[in-house]
């Protein structure tokens, strides 16, 4: 569990570190001026964290699976060597991915000038400014991928209805609280990341604005990997001490 938290984290870092400092920069500096060849490589580290991160999350789903209902051959299932394997597919399939993306969307032609109505540079705003011949070829590998995405989350849920089941079943109170300690981190990280893609993704176009757009991206972007590392530092018990302190500091300064 801890190898995938350390790929987990990698991942965290690089995807927030894709955006936000060329944000910062520019709202520093008052412009929004990216050069194309910066364009191309946020385009590119954004799929290629954002799906290394999805596959991996997916990879944890069956890895608490085999902890929790093949707790006997776990360790054959998911040894030293078999665990890089997975990490690396991970990582691999968020390489492709982004590879695919990034070729098809930056080989488009603009019809409609080059100024993006966003932070960063995100393929829907660089599809706006596209020739509409050439938009369904990059809209049918967004197809695609969604399929790809889909069957991600079905095997996330399966697994978690099989895991629910089979920590139902375990007679002692302490042994559910151990394994629902080990899955909730999972399954709260998981939540937030894929509710705020649909939230981003899916949201009904008549309510789509620049402002309402720059809070959405926010919230897919940033929010995600700055939550994950808090969520699942909270089964520590010196962190959790030294929160409930703070808590208690703050309100009794405001009384």
């Amino acid at each position: 569990m801890y190898f995938f938290l350390l790929n987990l984290s990698l991942l965290d870092l690089g995807f927030i570190s894709t955006t936000l400092p060329k944000s910062m920069a520019n709202s520093l500096w008052d412009t929004r001026v990216i050069s194309y060849s910066g364009c191309a490589a946020q385009v590119f580290f954004f799929f290629f964290l954002i799906s290394a991160e999805y596959c991996l999350l997916t990879v944890m789903a069956y890895d608490h699976f085999i902890a929790i209902c093949k707790p006997l051959h776990y360790s054959t299932l998911m040894g030293s060597r078999a665990c890089v394997k997975m990490a690396a597919a991970a990582w691999a399939s968020g390489f492709l991915n982004a590879l695919l993306h990034t070729a098809n969307t930056f080989s488009i032609p603009l019809c409609q000038g080059n100024a993006l109505d966003q932070f960063f540079c995100e393929v829907p705003q660089i599809l706006k400014l596209s020739c509409p011949d050439y938009y369904l070829r990059e809209l049918g590998f967004i197809v695609f991928s969604a399929c790809l995405v889909f069957g991600c989350f079905v095997f996330i849920v399966l697994s978690y209805v099989q895991i629910f089941t089979a920590v139902l079943r375990i007679p002692s109170e302490q042994g559910r609280h151990k394994a629902f300690s080990m899955c909730l981190p999972h399954l709260s990280v998981v939540s937030v990341f894929v509710s705020t893609i649909i939230f981003a993704y899916l949201n009904p176009s008549s309510l789509s604005s620049p402002a309402l757009n720059l809070v959405v991206a926010v919230l897919y972007s940033v929010v995600p990997p700055a939550v994950n590392p808090l969520i699942y530092s909270m089964r520590n018990k010196e962190l959790k001490e030294a929160l409930r302190k703070l808590i208690q500091l703050v309100l009794f300064q405001q009384e």
